[in-house]
């Protein structure tokens, strides 16, 4: 099972035990084929039975969007007992609540979950959610590990499951306009991509346990240790389970860049962090990434969120430097600045949409649900959570060794 403390999820499972087989009665079996043959009607009569795994703050977040666009929520797990029950609260009527992700999949009324655990448990939930014959709706990163990724491709593809990976910018329109221009050649050739997300966070979470939580099911595949509060309500923050605002906030840009720049994978992946300033945090809140790509161009995302604060429409950028053009590209709108010899830069074009990210989600929720009826791929796909989660692994491994990084893509590893 599992859930998000500050975002925090977990599976009662313990790892290396061996995990039960999902076969499908008849009834189930007419069930999806019905759903995959006759997406159309479908769409006009039934709701989406879905289940969320991992009931923390992001969990509650898409229950809510999931049931407000049609689905209905009919499942709940987590294994802290608050989060579960605040996750029931925000289900449909009658939902039934887990304490084990797995006893979940069990469930063959269950069409689609939600994948809201942290990090570290991702691959394993997803894996093992094709595998019973669900959907599923992943939170990025899609993968803690660059195995992982590869092995959540393999398992999607085999079992020929729709999964959309949370990157919610591939749906949102305004994205999807700015993607048609900066791969119409209007900008040029493209060498160099720049990109910055600045705000500011003050201090971890304190707060504390309120009710009973399975802490070894949470830890599941990461390194053992005692029952430690803060790590479960900060696990963002911590190396064995996520990478920090870093790998949060590139996990948004550096899939968005690839995808307007056509990529697959990097060629090189350079790290360099300053301390962490967040009291008790291990990864650095501000850092900097230089990305290499096949595609004969290099990108930078630089966080820092010990900057002053942001309005989210202004709080990150990315800039496509064409020969012939830049493109500012937003959150919440973007403006092409065409070459020109006179001291001032007034765009020949401009989309600006404030208050448009939000319906983003939804419009990616949307587009998935469409997707598990229609049986057509979504605009996250996983061959896009993988590019994004090689770049993203060799960022935590370049932070930490201190070294530029090199993709060997025949061979699948990462060479310093």
């Amino acid at each position: 099972m599992t859930f998000y403390g500050l975002v925090g999820f977990t599976s009662a499972t313990r790892p290396g035990a061996p995990r039960p087989a999902f076969p499908y009665t008849d009834l189930s079996m007419h069930r999806r084929t019905f759903l995959m043959s006759s997406g159309a009607l479908i769409a006009a009569t039934d709701k989406v039975r879905t289940g969320v795994i991992g009931s923390g703050g992001r969990g509650q977040l898409l229950t809510s969007e999931f049931k407000e666009i049609g689905a209905e929520m009919a499942a709940v797990c987590d294994v802290y007992e608050p989060n579960l029950q605040a996750g029931l609260k925000k289900a449909s009527t009658g939902a039934r609540g887990y304490s084990d992700y797995r006893r979940l999949l069990e469930d063959k009324t269950i069409d689609a979950v939600i994948v809201s655990s942290p990090d570290h448990w991702h691959a394993r939930m997803a894996i093992d959610a094709v595998q019973a014959g669900k959907d599923v709706y992943i939170e990025k990163p899609m993968a803690h590990t660059i195995p992982e990724a590869f092995d959540i491709v393999t398992a999607v593809r085999r079992s020929k499951q729709i999964v959309q990976v949370g990157t919610q910018r591939r749906s949102s329109e305004l994205f999807q306009q700015a993607q048609k221009l900066a791969t119409s050649g209007r900008l040029g050739d493209i060498r160099l991509v720049t990109s910055q997300w600045l705000n500011r966070q003050d201090s971890l979470s304190s707060a504390t346990l309120q009710g009973a939580l399975d802490w070894n099911a949470w830890l599941g595949p990461a390194p053992k240790r005692e029952l430690d509060a803060t790590r479960f309500f900060n696990w963002y923050y911590y190396y064995d389970y996520s990478g920090g605002l870093l790998i949060g906030q590139a996990a948004h840009i550096v899939d968005a860049i690839q995808w307007f720049m056509n990529s697959k994978q990097p060629l090189a992946v350079t790290c360099s962090g300053g301390r962490a300033n967040l009291k008790g945090a291990e990864v650095p809140e501000t850092a900097s990434i230089i990305m290499e790509f096949p595609e004969n161009y290099m990108a930078t995302f630089t966080l820092g969120y010990k900057a002053m604060k942001y309005h989210t429409s202004q709080d990150q950028i990315m800039q496509f430097h064409g020969s012939k053009a830049r493109m500012d590209m937003g959150r919440e709108g973007y403006r092409i600045y065409p070459e020109t010899s006179g001291a001032v830069l007034t765009p020949e074009k401009e989309d600006m949409r404030i208050g448009s990210f939000v319906p983003a989600t939804r419009d990616h929720i949307r587009n998935f649900l469409e997707c598990v009826k229609t049986r057509q791929e979504p605009t996250a796909p996983v061959e896009g959570g993988l590019a994004t989660a090689i770049v993203l692994c060799m960022t935590l491994d370049s932070l930490r060794s201190g070294r530029r990084l090199r993709w060997n893509a025949q061979t699948r590893r990462v060479e310093s």
